[in-house]
């Protein structure tokens, strides 16, 4: 194992991968409240950015790294239609979590030797919520479930990743599973289109949001109810996501969870601009 792969072992990193161009990620990053960047990590065509975490009291919590970016993954995918890979890695393990709209994130593990430690059906899972190719893409996933003993746990990811490359996916160069965290920020920082993500206070954060909203609503070809209206159905799906948030932000809180609180705070913060879009958006 090269220097490079012991200092990632040993500080461990991650990346929420979101499959949307930076404009749609950058209002929905933002309720967060925390310190990321964000930067394009699709070919031409593809719709695909990538958040890399800024800051690095993520890292020096009691909570594990895979568990705070579940929280994040899911946190960003419930009031978006489009779906977040997290991608993680530590001294032990590595591994990803997907999660897109209300559904349970999915996930899989490798030890640090690459031994597989998850559950085959996990894949099958994946791979049918990114629409990957059920035949040629799955073979591909299918050998990341079997032992290996010339692939480590950062291999396995970037493995995955490959994968992803039919998407679309193309993650900037240095921006690579396994690298440390301080080389994942230095390389984002580098980059031309980087944006930095940080928390703007809630009244400034739904301003941002609401301008997406409205470039959203203007542009979609599925009507103009979504995502927040003030129709009817409009209003049906923002309470469902101030009944979500609730509850969630609470156990979030009773396990001290940051990621977890993020997703809740997220689920509230969206399903009250949903309710209180007809009293906020701008009048001609």
């Amino acid at each position: 194992m090269s220097s490079d792969d012991t200092e990632a072992g040993e500080r461990g990193g991650a990346l929420l991968l979101c499959r949307a161009e930076p404009e749609s990620v950058a209002p929905a990053a933002h309720l967060l409240r925390a310190r990321m960047l964000l930067t394009r990590a699709g070919e031409a065509g593809g719709e695909w950015s990538v958040l890399v975490p800024e800051g690095e009291l993520w890292q020096r919590g009691d909570e594990p790294v895979d568990r705070v970016l579940t929280g994040w993954a899911t946190a960003l995918a419930v009031g978006a239609p489009w779906p977040v890979l997290a991608l993680w890695w530590d001294a032990d393990r590595a591994g990803f979590t997907l999660a897109a709209g209300f559904r349970r994130p999915v996930g899989y593990v490798w030890l640090a030797d690459g031994t597989p430690a998850g559950e085959e059906e996990a894949m099958r899972t994946f791979a049918a919520r990114l629409g990957l190719d059920p035949v040629h893409d799955m073979e591909s996933l299918e050998r990341l479930t079997r032992p290996d003993s010339g692939a480590d746990a950062h291999a396995r990811v970037r493995a995955l990743v490959a994968v992803l490359a039919r998407t679309g996916l193309a993650l900037p160069a240095g921006l690579v599973p396994g690298a440390s965290a301080d080389r994942l920020r230095e390389v984002a920082r580098a980059r031309p289109d980087v944006r930095q993500i940080a928390w703007l206070g809630w009244r400034e954060t739904l301003r941002v949001e609401l301008d997406a909203v409205e470039d959203r609503v203007e542009h979609s070809p599925l009507g103009p109810w979504l995502p927040w209206s003030g129709s009817p159905r409009a209003r049906v799906l923002a309470l469902a996501q101030v009944a979500a948030g609730l509850p969630l932000t609470a156990w979030g809180a009773h396990r001290r969870s940051a990621g977890w609180i993020a997703a809740g705070a997220l689920l509230l913060a969206h399903g009250a601009l949903g309710l209180s879009y007809e009293l906020i958006r701008p009048r001609d």
